[in-house]
């Protein structure tokens, strides 16, 4: 069995994200790609995410009717900062010798052996690179291995959508219809 983990605050979700799951669902041969909204970055400490029965009822909308996608709200029902190697440990535990695939941003690439004990990050799961236009590819340092995402590259972030919100700019194209019309409705991000 191959199995996706895709962390991340999607703080909202949108397309980018969407696009990412699919190729990844695609080019890696998973069987299912869970989204682990994070309940609180170690790399964001002074960031203060949308609460999260929001950041989970938006991502239910975005991926209703997707089977091969799932949500794993671990990380928020723990609390505090979220660490990757938490989560892994539970996925290995739940999934004896399925292959566990570790979706994340070019710019963490690098960065990896900064993570909460990177040596058993290293032998839980193979990353995976998602690429943003115009950034460079980044190497994966020592003990990590992995691959870079060829698919659907696109430069949508979460922060430009929060920021389109409060500066009162449409943000339809960019998100999910569902999603964009709960954020509207329920006023997040003004």
């Amino acid at each position: 069995m191959k199995l996706g983990l895709f962390g991340g605050s999607f703080d909202p979700v949108h397309l980018g994200h969407l696009l990412v799951a699919q190729a990844a669902i695609e080019e890696l041969g998973l069987d299912k790609l869970f989204f682990i909204p994070a309940a609180q970055s170690p790399f964001k400490p002074d960031s203060r995410p949308a609460p999260a029965s929001a950041r989970l009822q938006l991502l239910r909308l975005a991926l209703a009717g997707r089977t091969n996608c799932g949500i794993d709200g671990q990380e928020i029902r723990r609390g505090g900062v979220s660490y990757t190697v938490d989560t892994l440990r539970d996925y290995a535990k739940k999934f004896p010798g399925a292959e566990l695939f570790y979706l994340i941003g070019a710019d963490h690439a690098a960065r990896l052996n900064e993570w909460r004990e990177p040596n058993e990050l290293a032998k839980l799961a193979e990353f995976v690179v998602i690429p943003r236009p115009g950034e460079p590819a980044a190497d994966f340092p020592a003990p990590f291995h992995g691959r870079r995402l060829k698919g659907f590259p696109l430069g949508i972030s979460s922060l430009e959508i929060r920021a389109r919100l409060k500066a009162g700019l449409p943000i339809e194209l960019l998100v999910p219809p569902t999603v964009a019309e709960a954020i509207r409705g329920g006023g997040l991000y003004l």
